[in-house]
């Protein structure tokens, strides 16, 4: 293991370490103390880690002595990787962050979890917590991106109709739409099943993606590279964050809040049971809500907060005022993960978005 000494820790230099994981899924970064280590935070989650280190550093900041190990999976490796430990009564983080907030919320009704208390509950909205013990962090909306140089002319899709309108039209977005495979991206599925309960449209959006061959990948950035580059002009329900970090980066990228509705996910956080350390998770939870963390999460990670979200975001409505619906941290979310739905669900998905063989 490669050595870091307290003067580069403090510079905010860090020690990577790739986990004998066999499928390579999970990253584990180490953030060393500043000053002589007296603890150290676990924290296990789905957010790339470049999001979360301005946040990481702001956190040791105000706790030197404190190092953090920075576990990154995937959605449903993490999640058999957090029921396990709590299966086994065994200890795996402190503090457990995913966008796949149902099965998030799966896990604290299963009495995975510890109650958070402290202040850091009052400031959020009822939507964005769950019994104490799960918390909203991001207001995350599912935007659409585009190609500009393909829309330069009549501009983007603005709302779900205007989607289907363009995919009735012979060719013109025929292979050239992205959006996620619901079966491998637990994001994804979720964005999915809440369409086809929020939208009178659901039906003919699907069989839109089948009739104009859409591809589907498992990642935000797999989407978001196709879009830059022209393999596809629109990308379908992307997670807000990385799409207006890549725009703010790549001017080819368009970013839209559909006009009809537009879904927001609070990337949630829990507290197992068997936290070695849940006095530094709470602080961690507590700063990412205070005015500091806001700032960061804000402007340098362009995740938002639930308290400043839908302001911030009011920009991107293309003149009209986005119709946000946020996604409830509450059992309600357990229909999405009945074997059953689930299995009918992704069978009316594949029958609708993918051809037959000729």
């Amino acid at each position: 293991m490669i050595a870091v000494s307290k003067r580069l820790a403090a510079a905010a230099m860090v020690l990577l370490i790739l986990t004998g994981r066999a499928n390579g899924e999970e990253t584990v970064t180490r953030f060393a103390a500043g000053e002589d280590e007296g603890a150290e935070l676990v924290i296990a989650s789905v957010t790339d880690i470049d999001f979360m280190q301005p946040l990481i550093a702001a956190f040791q900041q105000a706790n030197s002595d404190v190092s953090v190990t920075y576990i990154e999976d995937t959605s449903n490796s993490l999640d058999a990787s957090v029921s396990r430990a709590c299966a086994d009564r065994g200890f795996f983080a402190d503090l457990v962050i995913s966008s796949s907030i149902a099965q998030q919320v799966r896990l604290v009704n299963s009495g995975c979890a510890r109650e958070i208390g402290g202040p850091v509950l009052s400031s959020l909205p009822a939507w964005a917590q769950w019994r104490g013990e799960l918390i909203g962090l991001t207001y995350e909306p599912a935007v659409m991106v585009y190609n500009k140089a393909a829309f330069a002319a009549d501009g983007p899709p603005r709302s779900r109709f205007d989607l289907i309108d363009l995919m009735r039209q012979s060719g013109a977005l025929n292979g050239r739409i992205a959006t996620y495979d619901i079966e491998e991206s637990g994001v994804g599925y979720l964005f999915a099943f809440q369409d086809s309960t929020e939208a009178s449209t659901w039906g003919r959006l699907i069989e839109g993606f089948g009739r104009n061959s859409v591809a589907t990948f498992c990642c935000s950035s797999e989407v978001i590279d196709r879009v830059a580059d022209g393999r596809a002009y629109v990308g379908y329900n992307v997670l807000g964050s990385y799409a207006r970090s890549r725009a703010a980066k790549d001017d080819r990228i368009g970013v839209v809040l559909p006009t009809d509705y537009t879904l927001v996910l609070a990337r949630a956080g829990y507290i197992p049971r068997e936290a070695r350390n849940a006095g530094a998770a709470r602080a961690f939870l507590e700063l990412a809500l205070s005015e500091r963390g806001r700032t960061i999460l804000d402007g340098e990670t362009h995740l938002l907060t639930p308290l400043s979200g839908p302001a911030a975001l009011a920009g991107l409505g293309g003149g009209e005022e986005p119709a946000f619906r946020p996604i409830p941290l509450s059992p309600a979310l357990l229909v999405s993960l009945d074997q059953a739905k689930r299995a009918r669900f992704l069978s009316q998905w594949r029958k609708s978005v993918t051809l037959p063989t000729p």
